[in-house]
């Protein structure tokens, strides 16, 4: 049973630091599509209102995306029971991504408020526990991948050929300044 339950705690570890991730990617895109819409009067009213809210209303706030983007995730997986693989991933796939990127978003909008919660706090703090678990997990493997991945580096760029020449040029054009 222990030869079982290692594997099964780094898959868990792994699929909750590619959550992790992917939370920062979206929050990180949210934010620069938001900062690329004008509308920064509209942006700071819903910042005002969301600091007037109740906390368990701004948590509202919070969850609500996700339970209305619950039945499209379900909808993907029935898609794909039922013989249609690629529309449900693409529907899937599409409501994770606005789920995501919704979710990350109403955070950092709600957090203020959200951390009046205790359990909220203490929740906070657990998920904060477990992406150091997380890392600590997955950290030999990651650090396994960082050399093999260095050693192919170096092994192209040894060897010369396009690849290598390639790889050259593109640093070279990189490190430029640009005027």
């Amino acid at each position: 049973m222990r030869r079982l339950a290692r594997p099964f705690w780094f898959l868990l570890a792994v699929l909750f630091l590619a959550e992790a991730w992917l939370w920062e990617l979206f929050a990180a895109l949210w934010a620069r599509v938001l900062a690329r819409i004008p509308l920064d009067a509209l942006r700071a009213a819903l910042s005002r209102a969301i600091c007037r809210l109740p906390a368990a209303v701004a948590l509202l706030v919070f969850v609500i995306p996700g339970l209305v983007l619950l039945p499209f995730k379900v909808a993907g997986l029935w898609l794909i029971g039922t013989g249609h693989p690629f529309a449900g991933l693409a529907t899937f796939m599409a409501a994770k991504t606005a789920g995501l990127g919704s979710a990350a978003f109403l955070y950092e909008a709600t957090r203020p408020k959200l951390m009046e919660l205790a359990w909220f706090r203490r929740v906070q703090e657990a998920v904060s526990r477990a992406r150091i678990w997380a890392r600590r997990q997955t950290e030999p493997f990651r650090s396994r991948i960082r050399e093999i991945a260095a050693a192919i580096r170096r092994a192209v760029l040894a060897r010369g050929g396009v690849v290598g020449r390639m790889i050259r040029r593109l640093r070279a054009r990189a490190r430029r300044p640009t005027t």
